[in-house]
């Protein structure tokens, strides 16, 4: 596994740095759970790559937090409104770019598959036809984070960081975890 850079500050004035990082995390996360995918892989390699995608997990949702908190930060260092009184968005824009970034690796991916000169004519239409899809889910997708972008930074829309609180990587939480340490 590639290394990744360590914690961004959501502080940090660097937020192309912050996606960026989160894409990197999402490619690394993408081709862990093609190993695990693997039929003929050991039980070994499966449960280190489990483990792997675990941190991966966690460092994709930390990065959707950071991505948003960041434009919190910028909002009001900007003196937008983002009062009680606005209307929510059910999506942040940190969990838009997480979003796009997932649907460039499928992009790019099926492109791939596209061109992959041992498949059957038949595979490369298949995919061209999913490669389509996926270009207007794109599309789609960049509308609706300008969007809320546009809505946010005119006072439209409000924007709060959603915590995802995962329980699965925290010794005090996860009960498999913590019943171990207690039984130590």
């Amino acid at each position: 596994m590639t290394e990744l850079p360590q914690e961004s500050s959501a502080e940090s004035d660097d937020f192309p740095a912050l996606v960026s990082t989160q894409h990197q995390v999402n490619f690394e996360l993408w081709h862990q759970e093609d190993l695990a995918r693997d039929p003929e892989v050991s039980d070994t390699k499966i449960a280190a790559v489990k483990r792997a995608i675990d941190v991966l997990n966690q460092r994709r949702n930390d990065l959707i937090e950071q991505l948003d908190q960041f434009l919190v930060n910028l909002m009001g260092s900007k003196k937008v409104k983002n009062n009680a009184d606005l209307e929510l968005n059910s999506e942040t824009p940190g969990s838009l770019i997480d979003r796009l970034s997932i649907n460039a690796l499928k992009i790019f991916h099926m492109d791939e598959e596209i061109q992959r000169e041992d498949a059957a004519e038949s595979h490369r239409i298949k995919c061209s036809g999913k490669l389509s899809v996926l270009k207007e889910q794109r599309q789609d997708l960049g509308q609706c984070l300008v969007k809320l972008l546009a809505d946010l930074s005119t006072g439209k829309k409000r924007l709060k960081v959603y915590q995802q609180l995962k329980m699965y990587n925290d010794e005090s939480l996860n009960p498999v975890l913590y019943q171990k340490v207690e039984s130590k």
